[in-house]
């Protein structure tokens, strides 16, 4: 059997210090996540700012080293990765970021992104080829060649500018898409259509997509599974349907309060904000314990040790010594699958 496509292996990523564990700051605490590469899939790692998303998205892109634990590429540490292994890594998993914008080169046209990548990865062997593999991947996310090739990025909407980054990543025909809050910067109307693109390269193409947001109506939307983070730990995690229509964990309960309801007849109080976070709750010390329990409802005694993450129904995990199901459903903005 061979090895999956990627693993993240109990990864903790710890900034700062000085050798100091109070000062230290840890990002993200003992994350694990394998994804096969056989049967694509939209994992979502979901929390607010600051619960270690984009940690985890720049340590699975090689960006970041783990300062313990593993993240492995086809059975092998993406950090002890041969030139050739590396080269083959660099295409197969791709990125979309989360400012369409910061990714161009201001003074070139759009089409640099895309003849760089052709000619970096040896696409194809024609110049007429290489057009046709440009046009192809345009066309694939909605968009115009004749409309968009010879345009300065300054000249596109924001829209038009991320479904080019999607483009462009497509191009190289990879396994794995990291898209990083991919539109969180796209006015709503437009959001859509970009969620609509992954469901597309995933069902027609075989791409498995690591959706990082912090919007969950979104990533139920799209998703097939997700991990719910919080000050660097997962609190819950598990199949899209099951962690939204029955969540466990308090702070996952927190958040799917905080979305409004589709029924006029509900009053929406506005966004549920999590207190403040103390900073003690980010140190090594930290670790031993359950960092939600200073503002969990149901916190006792047994908070002050760190808890195990039980399997509480098929595909289904919650990091709590506490468990409560919700009655009723929290979410209902799409029907179940």
């Amino acid at each position: 059997m061979s090895a999956p496509l990627l693993q993240v292996e109990n990864v903790t990523k710890v900034y700062g210090g000085d050798g100091s564990q109070a000062k230290a700051n840890v990002a993200l605490d003992g994350f694990s996540l394998t994804i096969d590469g056989e049967t694509p899939r939209i994992t979502t790692i979901a929390g607010e700012s600051g619960s270690g998303k984009t940690t985890l998205a720049n340590l699975v892109l090689g960006f970041l080293t783990p300062t313990t634990g593993q993240v492995r590429y086809r059975g092998e540490s993406i950090h002890a990765l041969s030139k050739q292994a590396w080269f083959a890594y660099r295409q197969e998993i791709q990125a979309i970021f989360q400012n369409p914008f910061e990714v161009y080169n201001p003074f070139y046209k759009v089409d640099h992104v895309f003849n760089f990548a052709m000619r970096k990865f040896k696409l194809a062997r024609s110049p007429g080829r290489e057009k046709a593999m440009i046009e192809e991947a345009l066309e694939v996310v909605g968009l115009r060649p004749a409309e968009i090739l010879g345009r300065y990025p300054h000249e596109l909407s924001g829209g038009q500018r991320q479904r080019l980054m999607i483009a462009r990543a497509f191009l190289l025909k990879p396994r794995l898409i990291v898209a990083d809050e991919p539109v969180s910067m796209i006015d709503a109307s437009l959001q859509a259509r970009i969620l609509d693109i992954f469901e597309l390269l995933k069902n027609e193409y075989g791409i498995s997509f690591l959706y990082i947001t912090h919007d969950l109506s979104t990533a139920y939307q799209i998703s097939d599974d997700i991990y719910v983070l919080y000050l660097g730990s997962v609190m819950e995690h598990g199949n899209i349907d099951s962690v939204m229509q029955r969540p466990e964990h308090p702070y996952t309960q927190l958040l799917l309060s905080s979305i409004p309801v589709p029924d006029p007849d509900v009053r929406w109080e506005g966004a549920v904000k999590s207190p403040v976070e103390e900073r003690s709750l980010r140190s090594v010390a930290s670790t031993q314990r359950c960092k939600y329990f200073p503002h969990c409802i149901n916190g006792n005694g047994d908070c002050h040790r760190r808890p195990t993450t039980l399997e509480i129904r098929p595909d289904h995990w919650v990091a709590c010594h506490t468990p409560e199901s919700v009655a009723d459903t929290l979410f209902t903005l799409k029907e179940p699958r």
